[in-house]
């Protein structure tokens, strides 16, 4: 009896050790000279954001997507405008590093080469 709650129990950690769930991995950096508020990024489903970027730092967060769509960032800069752009279609199940980075003349997305994208 205790052999077999053994195999068992190892056959299951077995199992759960090949499962991999995908997600994409977004870092938000701030390459212009004043802090900005408010930021947040929406995605399919859902969003994160953080209150504030300070100069030169950046934010890292880690989400999987459900459903398909576009993304977009909305922030404020130091002169208390809101910017709102639109970014990469995402859709569901997409993995890999996406790179959002915020300088004085726009943002770029940076979508790593696996992270699938495009409608």
């Amino acid at each position: 009896m205790r052999w077999s709650f053994a195999l068992i129990t190892i056959a299951c950690l077995c199992a759960l050790a090949g499962c991999h769930s995908p997600y994409v991995v977004a870092t938000v950096s701030n390459h212009t000279s004043q802090r900005i508020e408010l930021v947040e990024v929406d995605y399919p489903s859902a969003s994160f954001g953080v209150q504030a970027l300070a100069p030169g730092s950046d934010f890292h967060y880690r989400f999987k997507v459900l459903g398909s769509g576009d993304m977009k960032l909305l922030y404020t800069d130091d002169a208390h405008q809101s910017h709102t752009v639109n970014g990469p279609f995402l859709k569901e199940g997409a993995e890999g590093p996406l790179g959002i980075i915020i300088t004085p003349a726009g943002v770029s997305w940076l979508p790593g080469s696996g992270l699938a994208t495009g409608k």
